[in-house]
Order: C-alpha cells, then structure tokens, then sequence
C-alpha cells in the first residue's frame, strides 16, 4: 500500500507533534524547580521515552507506507499544534500545567486526523490509539500532581 497525501500530511502533522513533545519534555526535565522536583523529573523522562518511540514508530510506519516523513527542526517549529516551551527556569506547577497542555494537544492531532487515517490504513490507525491511551495517561498522571482533592475520608475516629 502506498499512502495517499493526505494520509502522508495526516501522519505528518502527528509527527512533528511527537517530536516537539519530546523536545519540550527534555526542556522542562532540565529547567524544573520546585516542589516534587525529583518526581516530575522522572515521570517526564517517562513522557520523553514515550513520545521518543512513538515518533520513531510512526516515521517507519510512513516508511512502510512509501511516506517521507519531515522530522527536521525547522519543520517542526513551523508546523506543530503544540505551543512554545518557555526558555528558563519553570516551576513544577507551571511545568505540569504545560505539560499537560502539550499532551492534550498532541492527543488532539492525533483524534483530528484519525477518522481519515483509519478510513485509509486501519493498520496505521491502530497506532494513533496505541498513543493517545498512554498520553492520555500520562495526562492524567502529570495533572494530579496539582490537582485538588473533591473528597474526603472519614475513619470512624475521625468524628
């Protein structure tokens, strides 16, 4: 099967979004302070690994698919659909608060080009779902770090 352009630019779009999440991944894993400095740290070599793979899985995708996949930086500045990462020192808050927003708009790509992705190679649609399950995830996972509790448990001590 060889791919169609549109389901070249599809892919093209998710890619250059996976790369700058990794990139704006390492700028953060570098450039937080804070409280929970350490495990934000952690958990954002996770993401980095992560987005770093997919990456590289959909690249070869668009390889089997006779696609020439654009993972210059130049490209990747000029067409992703995730915002800019500040330069500097960041605070584990505002850190999460970015990360999160790259994820969301990362998973968003993703589930704007989807339906045309699977109308043309089911195959390759498989992977975008295999994506947004785990950075979804890591969504969820990044946000509770701030994130207020809505409930409270009481012991029967507690009274």
């Amino acid at each position: 099967m060889k791919a169609t352009p549109t389901l070249t630019t599809n892919l093209q779009a998710v890619l250059v979004d996976l790369i700058e999440l990794h990139v704006q991944g390492k700028q953060a894993h570098w450039n937080i302070v804070g409280t929970n400095f350490r495990d934000l740290h952690l958990q954002l070599d996770e993401i980095v690994d992560a987005a770093r793979g997919f990456a590289d899985d959909l690249a070869e995708r668009m390889r089997a698919l006779h696609a020439l996949p654009d993972g210059r930086s130049s490209t990747v500045a000029k067409s992703t659909a995730l915002a800019q990462f500040p330069a500097g020192l960041i605070t584990t808050k505002d850190a999460i608060e970015r990360i999160v927003a790259a994820l969301e708009a990362a998973v968003g790509t993703m589930r704007k080009v989807h339906d045309e992705v699977d109308d043309e190679d089911p195959t390759t649609a498989d992977l975008l779902h295999e994506f947004i399950a785990k950075l979804e995830q890591y969504a969820w996972m990044v946000n509770a770090e701030t994130m207020k509790a809505t409930a409270s448990v009481t012991t029967p001590d507690s009274k």
